[in-house]
């Protein structure tokens, strides 16, 4: 993404810089729609003015990050933490193999060495190995985790056993692992929707978030299935993953212009330390440096 700054920094774009600039974006994962916007944005804005390479390479990164930040709307709260002394409830939601299990311990990793009371509801019953997986994360994080010993259980009674258990240790995060299945969308749609109401009865007043795990070397193929996840799961952010080099970064901005979705969290390799909270403005500047 490099050459981008190179042809934006030449100034007024002729057909050719264009063809270019539309290349390098797609190749990026960007996707058709966001890489429309930014080759119309840029062209209306070197029409206007003719900007010197510095000032035209800063007007990029700030559309771009604008993209990103857009569905914060009027907050631009940058933070995205549970809220102190009440319960938090995180529905983690995802195909598997797209770093679901993993991204949970790791945000209760983040939980417990920032002073959190977490708990873990291991909620994907359908898969053996999700909930030793998700026990193993809780073991190396210190965090509990509420699982039933039976096989194929209903996820949503393990929730409410997780809820119950959050309640009486005054837990503020509650995380729970969903199943990852995408063979049907009826069947998704119904053993989310039953959590959400399980949740609401058992925790009116918890602060609830849903948040799509997303494999970012899937490209628009993950970008499929976050549509589909974005249409039964109320999500309210995305956690992008195995993000490791930047060439493949533009799918950020194909999930903001798609999706509607902020980006809350990166993944950037298997350590438990390999998430952090997702900034604009550290992501553009990696991505237009790679």
């Amino acid at each position: 993404m490099n050459q981008l700054r190179s042809i934006v920094g030449q100034g007024p774009l002729n057909q050719d810089a264009v063809t270019e600039i539309e290349s390098l974006l797609l190749q990026a994962d960007v996707g058709i729609e966001a890489t429309d916007y930014i080759i119309e944005s840029l062209q209306a804005k070197l029409r206007q003015e003719a900007l010197p390479p510095q000032e035209a390479i800063a007007y990029l990164k700030q559309l771009l990050r604008d993209m990103l930040d857009k569905p914060l709307g009027d907050s631009h709260s940058l933070s995205f933490v549970p809220e102190k002394d009440q319960l938090n409830i995180w529905l983690i939601t995802g195909v598997n193999g797209a770093g679901k299990t993993t991204t949970i311990g790791k945000l209760s990793h983040i939980a417990q060495k920032s002073g959190y009371r977490c708990l873990i509801a291991a909620a994907d019953t359908f898969r053996a190995a999700a909930v030793q997986q998700v026990k193993v994360w809780g073991e190396r994080s210190n965090v509990e985790v509420i699982a039933n010993p039976g096989k194929n259980t209903d996820p949503a009674a393990v929730v409410f056993d997780a809820i119950a258990a959050a309640q009486s240790r005054n837990v503020e995060l509650l995380l729970v692992d969903t199943a990852g299945r995408l063979q049907n969308k009826k069947n998704l749609m119904e053993e989310l929707s039953k959590i959400r109401r399980i949740i609401d009865k058992k925790a009116p007043d918890a602060h609830v978030e849903s948040l799509l795990v997303l494999d970012s070397t899937l490209g628009q193929n993950g970008l499929r299935q976050a549509q589909v996840f974005s249409e039964v799961a109320k999500l309210s952010g995305v956690v992008l993953t195995k993000l490791d080099g930047t060439a493949k970064g533009g799918i950020a901005l194909a999930v903001v212009q798609q999706l509607g979705l902020p980006i809350r969290f990166i993944g950037a390799g298997e350590g438990i330390e390999d998430l952090r909270p997702f900034s604009s403005y550290e992501f553009i500047e990696a991505l237009l440096s790679g």
